[in-house]
């Protein structure tokens, strides 16, 4: 059974990109474009990995990650962080973090390193 990941990102041409990319390497990926809904998102999917952009039109990423990470049932999921322009090493370290982050623009490479990466554990 493949792997499912959930690509939360404002930028419609970015969850695509992300869509195709992923799907290529055989996860089952399902996107959204805002975090209004991501919490009912996350329960109906059951996401081995969510990747998270910092920016969501309004909305603050870090705080939907602390969100996230404050339900039990939901901590444990990995999450990587995407962001253009915040430095997130810091938030590494930090109560609600997530698991990694991923600068943007980004390497395709990089982009399944880090997704395989989190899933491993």
């Amino acid at each position: 059974m493949s792997k499912k990941i959930l690509a939360v990102d404002d930028d419609r041409e970015i969850v695509e990109v992300i869509k195709i990319i992923l799907e290529d390497e055989g996860y089952e990926v399902s996107t959204l474009t805002n975090g209004k809904n991501v919490l009912s998102v996350i329960t109906s999917l059951r996401p081995d990995l969510i990747l998270l952009d910092v920016m969501l039109g309004g909305m603050d990423g870090r705080e939907i990650c602390r969100t996230i990470k404050s339900h039990a049932i939901f901590k444990y999921i990995p999450i990587v962080m995407i962001s253009a322009s915040h430095n997130l090493q810091n938030l590494l370290k930090m109560p609600g973090s997530p698991n990694d982050f991923l600068s943007k623009p980004f390497d395709i490479d990089h982009l399944v390193e880090k997704v395989r990466a989190q899933l491993a554990v």
